[in-house]
C-alpha cells in the first residue's frame, strides 16, 4: 500500500470527526460550486460536477446546501464567489515533496496559509516546477470490500475500460487509471453494479521517500496544518510509511 493511499485513508478517518466536519463541507460545497461554474449545471453532461455532487454526497453534506451551490455556481442563485484554482509546491521534513491543491478567491491570502503551515513545522516552499514533476495525474476510484465485488470481477469491470492497476489496501480497493479514463472507469463499474466509495483525479507519486515514526509524525502534522486552510482543497505528498507505524500514528 503507498503512501498516497495510506494518508487518503487517514484523511478519510479523521472526515467523520465532528470537530472538522463543518470545514469538510465547506471545501466540498466549494468544489461543487466550482465544478459547476466550469461545466455546466447538468451532473449527467459535467463529469466533474457528478463527481464532486457524489463525493459531497458521500460525505453526507445536505442534498439542500448541495442544490444552492451548483445554483451558485451556474450563475441561477446569487452569492458565488470567483474561486480559482492554484497549486502550491512545497517540502516537507525529511525532503517529502508536497503538493497544496487550493480553490480561492484570494491568492495572496492562499499562498500566506500554505507558506506559514509549511514554515512553522519545518517545511518550506518551493518553486513552481521543482516538485511537481515528482507526480503524475491520475484517476483513483476507491471500491469498499464490505457487500463489495471479489478482486476478479472487479478487475474484468475495469481493465477493459483503461485501468491500469489495482491495489487491494486492506479494507478496500484503489483503481488508478489515467486522468482521462477516469470517467470510463468510473462509468464501467456503475454498468457493472460495482458501487465505490470515491472516484477523484489526484496527484500519485512516481518516487516516494520512506520515512521512519517521528519523521512521519511530522509529516502528518505538516499535511494537518496546510489542511486546515479554508482555500485547502487537498494535499498529496510522495511519502511511504510502513504499516505498523501507520498503525501507531492512526
Amino acid at each position: 500500500m503507498s503512501g498516497h493511499s495510506k494518508w487518503a485513508t487517514t484523511k478519510h478517518k479523521k472526515a467523520v470527526v465532528d470537530a472538522r466536519r463543518g470545514k469538510l463541507f465547506a471545501k466540498l460545497i466549494k468544489n461543487v460550486e466550482v465544478a459547476a461554474r466550469t461545466g455546466g449545471a447538468d451532473p449527467a453532461g459535467n463529469p466533474t460536477l457528478y463527481d464532486a455532487v457524489q463525493k459531497a454526497k458521500r460525505s453526507s453534506v445536505p442534498n439542500d446546501n448541495i442544490d444552492r451551490a451548483i445554483r451558485r455556481g451556474a450563475g441561477l442563485e446569487a452569492g458565488g464567489a470567483a474561486y480559482e484554482p492554484v497549486t502550491y509546491e512545497g517540502y516537507a521534513p525529511g525532503g517529502v515533496a508536497v503538493l497544496v491543491e487550493c480553490l480561492t478567491d484570494n491568492r495572496h491570502r492562499a499562498a500566506a496559509d500554505v507558506r506559514t503551515a509549511l514554515t512553522r513545522n519545518g517545511g518550506s516552499m518551493a518553486d513552481p516546477g521543482s516538485v511537481s514533476y515528482l507526480f503524475n495525474r491520475k484517476g483513483v476510484v476507491i471500491v469498499g470490500k464490505a457487500a463489495g465485488p471479489a478482486e476478479d470481477d472487479l478487475l474484468a469491470a475495469v481493465l477493459d475500460a483503461g485501468a491500469e492497476e489495482v491495489t487491494d489496501l486492506g479494507e478496500s480497493f484503489e483503481v488508478v487509471s489515467d486522468a482521462a479514463d477516469l470517467v470510463a472507469v468510473r462509468t464501467a463499474l456503475q454498468q457493472a453494479g460495482i458501487d465505490y466509495e470515491s472516484a477523484e483525479a489526484a496527484f500519485l507519486p512516481s518516487v516516494e521517500v520512506p520515512l521512519d515514526e517521528e519523521q512521519a509524525r511530522r509529516v502528518f502534522r505538516l499535511i494537518e496544518a496546510i489542511e486546515d486552510s479554508d482555500d485547502v482543497q487537498d494535499v498529496y505528498a510522495n511519502y511511504s510509511v510502513p504499516d505498523d507505524i501507520m498503525e501507531k500514528l492512526g
